[in-house]
């Protein structure tokens, strides 16, 4: 399918975002204001047993712990992050998980009195490990049960989100830039690594992209028309960027990355900080730029890019490609620094040299005005009736925001537990499941309920 029948059939289906940005610019109320932030789902029901609160006729279930057992001997590790789902052929769902685990978080680790060996791990350390990278959790979506679980990628640091590919693996993402020494690591750090989904328990290669650049990688999309790929960088002067490989799915043959550049008065730096330049609903039209050196220690591909034209972004997170478009959060965005939600357009000629014709458009959808309204997004799916599920990840209460493509925003679940961030929110390949996590929680859930029909408009 080329991307004009693809964007014709997203039209027919009735999942643009068009009142996206009127719900942000009218500064409503925020959630104990019924007019405008009422829920299709209803109000949320207090959690009895104080975890998860959610509209009637939801119910959730809690899949995995840190510190359970799993199927191949290890512990669930600590601090699940980014997420996505596949089908497997048997029929179930493989959920790949991140664990976004720092340097010395020795106790939130998968492994505990044992190590698998040490060619498994991609940084085995000088006298101890990396301990980030990612489980597996293969899952019956028909009995709601929990088949099996284990450990998919060993000896990363720091894995926070990442993204989905269309032939079925996990990009898993290092949110830092460290190099090899002589005191603690053996390789260094900052790249983006790919994770088979498969219902077999092993640990991948461990085999980092390095084409894709060295630096905070936060979360990645796949076009899965033109087969660019796009990254957002974790930093409060990031960038935007996008990677066209050499080839779609042997991503370690290298290609090409570049950084989004808009030439635009005002949109040279779109956080909206000391002016406010860009507002909801707003739209620019973009250029790429080449980039070269991309693997380099010193942590300064932005500042690079942006001596050449790139555009400026406030810490860019979540990301997720819907339909014919990519949606990604900017946490620390907006005049009060609350946080945005873009949305990207690509060309009919995404990554091709007629790209010129027809450039690609980037729209600010959300800015929030207001933290009773939406703060600090983080990661974000597509649901797949067309709404955007939201993770936030900001002060107090935690919520998972919900906005319509009428631009109505909503509370769907609020984090009864603590206040810790939810993130990873991402449905199963058959609409039926959501699954999220509590990060610090150590919870993964997976909701169950009334869920709109797919085609609704």
């Amino acid at each position: 399918m080329n991307r004009r029948a693809f964007l014709n059939y997203a039209r027919t289906v009735g999942l643009g975002f068009a009142g996206l940005q009127f719900a942000a610019s009218c500064g409503y109320l925020g959630r104990e204001a019924t007019s405008s932030m009422t829920s299709p789902f209803g109000p949320l029901i207090p959690d009895p047993e104080g975890i998860l609160d959610l509209p009637s006729g939801f119910t959730y279930q809690i899949v995995s712990r840190t510190g359970d057992l799993m199927s191949d001997g290890y512990r669930v590790p600590g601090r699940p992050d980014g997420m996505a789902t596949f089908s497997l052929d048997n029929g179930m769902v493989a959920l790949i998980r991140n664990h976004e685990l720092n340097p010395d978080d020795d106790a939130l680790s998968g492994f505990h009195a044992s190590l698998p060996e040490e060619r498994a791990f991609y940084d085995f350390g000088r006298g101890r490990p990396a301990l980030g990278g990612t489980s597996t959790l293969i899952y019956n979506t028909a009995t709601r049960e929990v088949v099996q679980q284990s450990l998919s990628l060993v000896g990363t640091l720091r894995n926070c989100a990442g993204g989905a590919t269309p032939w079925n693996s996990w990009l898993t993402c290092e949110e830092v830039v460290l190099s090899a020494d002589d005191d603690r690591w053996e390789r260094d750090h900052g790249y983006v690594f790919e994770v088979p989904a498969t219902d077999q328990i092993q640990l991948a290669s461990p085999e980092p992209i390095r084409a894709m650049g060295r630096f905070n990688h936060e979360a990645v999309a796949v076009d899965p028309i033109s087969g660019c790929i796009y990254l957002t960088e974790d930093e409060h002067d990031g960038c935007l960027y996008r990677f066209i490989p050499n080839r779609r799915e042997k991503l370690t043959a290298g290609g090409k990355l570049q950084a989004m550049a808009i030439d635009v008065p005002g949109w040279r730096d779109t956080r909206n900080w000391n002016e406010v330049s860009i507002k909801p609903s707003d739209v620019a039209t973009v250029r790429w730029i080449d980039l070269d050196d991309v693997d380099n220690p010193m942590d300064d591909l932005r500042q690079r890019a942006q001596a050449k034209g790139a555009a400026i972004f406030a810490r860019g997170e979540g990301m997720w490609f819907g339909l014919d478009r990519v949606y990604f959060a900017c946490t620390n965005g907006g005049a009060i620094k609350k946080g945005q939600i873009w949305a990207y357009k690509p060309s009919l000629y995404e990554g091709q040299a007629q790209e010129e014709e027809d450039s690609g458009e980037l729209t600010l959808f959300v800015e929030s005005a207001d933290p009773g309204l939406l703060e600090n997004a983080d990661n974000l799916t597509v649901a797949p009736w067309g709404d955007l599920i939201v993770c936030e990840d900001g002060s107090g209460d935690q919520f998972l925001v919900g906005i319509q493509p009428d631009g109505s925003l909503y509370s769907f679940a609020r984090n009864a537990i603590s206040d810790s961030e939810f993130a990873g929110s991402t449905f199963s390949p058959d609409g039926s499941t959501l699954f999220v996590n509590i990060q610090h929680s150590g919870l993964t859930l997976a909701i169950h309920g009334p869920w709109p029909d797919r085609d609704r408009g």
